[in-house]
């Protein structure tokens, strides 16, 4: 019978997974990790719900850090922000190895576990590198700024720390809308991530009265710079994909146009 530990979706849960699945001695083939909210339920199958604690989380860490080393671990933190489904499995898979060869499994890409483990950390950082030139802050009536994301992969804590250090001084919210969490910075302070879904929190989202004044200067110079006879729509989508430009401000007035 295949024994499956249901895991939140957060990193320090799957963490706690990998540490009762090894805990329970089964056997590593009669176990898999998932994600709490995976629908598709199996025959002959026994689920189990990871109880989430610090003592196991930091257990875990540690076993990683000593073991594998900080390059595998930072592996893992990245995939476990990935979208893929599997991710809480395949980080499993990958602790396997990397408890048995050390800091040499961040390189044995023949591996599946390794491998999938390498391509998850590959999008979450080019998504994230990506972003920290998409995104677009405006000015709240409270006097904070608010930037809006909406990334296929968990990226804010990887772009958190690059706006605290380029806007320490600002007061400034980044808010992923599918998520509905955001990293919150006060000026000259440390960020912290914080769920943000309730219906107060989304009034908040309207804009001050003078920013749509900064918002057409900024549209009216893209505008200007731009040279329509070099014009390529299939290159500046190469660069910049239509899904980021929703909450681009230059782009806010140009929704529906094709190739813009």
């Amino acid at each position: 019978m295949m024994i499956v530990f249901q895991c939140e979706d957060r990193f320090e849960s799957i963490l706690c997974g990998v540490y009762d699945a090894f805990q329970s001695r089964l056997g590593h083939q009669n176990i898999r990790l998932e994600m709490k909210d995976q629908q598709d339920i199996r025959m002959f199958t026994e689920y189990r719900k990871v109880v989430e604690t610090e003592d196991k989380f930091q257990k875990v860490k540690q076993t990683i850090l000593e073991k594998a080393g900080q390059a595998a671990y930072e592996a893992v933190f990245r995939a476990s922000l990935s979208q893929e489904a599997d991710r809480a499995d395949w980080i499993y898979r990958y602790l396997i190895y990397g408890f048995h060869y050390g800091g040499t499994v961040t390189d044995m890409l023949q591996i599946p576990a390794v491998y999938e483990i390498f391509v998850m950390g590959r999008s979450v950082g080019n998504e994230a590198h990506l972003l920290t030139g998409f995104v677009r802050f405006a000015e709240m009536e409270e006097g904070f700024l608010l930037g809006k994301i909406e990334p296929k992969n968990d990226v804010l804590m990887l772009l958190a720390p690059h706006f605290a250090d380029r806007l320490s001084g600002e007061n400034w919210v980044l808010y992923d809308v599918g998520r509905e969490k955001a990293a919150v910075h006060p000026a000259d302070g440390s960020w912290v991530v914080a769920r943000m879904d309730s219906a107060e929190w989304r009034e908040r989202l309207n804009r001050g009265n003078d920013e749509a004044l900064y918002e057409n200067l900024w549209k009216a110079f893209h505008r200007t710079i731009a040279i329509r006879e070099r014009s390529n729509p299939v290159c500046q989508r190469t660069h910049l994909p239509l899904r980021y430009r929703s909450n681009m401000t230059e782009f806010q007035e140009e929704q529906g146009e094709t190739g813009r």
